[in-house]
């Protein structure tokens, strides 16, 4: 049996660009679009080992068009920079919700790392 933690309400806020979240363990957490873009479970983004994941730059402003359930057990986004490839399972959720403090500073360190911008490159 899977005690998982299962949300009790998902809601996407699309002016500011954040779902909030509750869980059946009474967490409950605020994730930004550009977050849940660059955590993507893909495998365009995650890739097939962590050697081979893809940094995400310039997702700052990108927004989410389209929450699709998958069973009961996840949800696809459709991301307006054309990512919809991603299945967030409720653990992967909880899991982004949970460490986003760790993740997310983990996210910012790698960008400066490599050069890189939240920013959109300007046309």
């Amino acid at each position: 049996m899977n005690n998982s933690p299962i949300p009790t309400s998902i809601e996407y806020h699309q002016k500011s660009k954040v779902l909030a979240l509750s869980f059946d363990d009474g967490k409950s957490f605020n994730l930004t679009a550009e977050y849940l873009r660059v955590y993507s479970p893909s495998a365009e983004v995650r890739g097939h080992s962590e050697d081979t994941a893809v940094l995400q730059v310039g997702k700052a402003d990108v927004n989410i068009t389209h929450i699709e359930p998958v069973g009961n057990y996840a949800v696809v986004f459709r991301f307006d920079d054309g990512h919809d490839s991603g299945i967030y399972s409720w653990d992967w959720l909880y899991k982004l919700g949970d460490q986003h403090n760790t993740l997310w500073a983990q996210y910012l360190e790698d960008l400066q790392k490599a050069g890189g911008k939240r920013a959109p490159d300007s046309m």
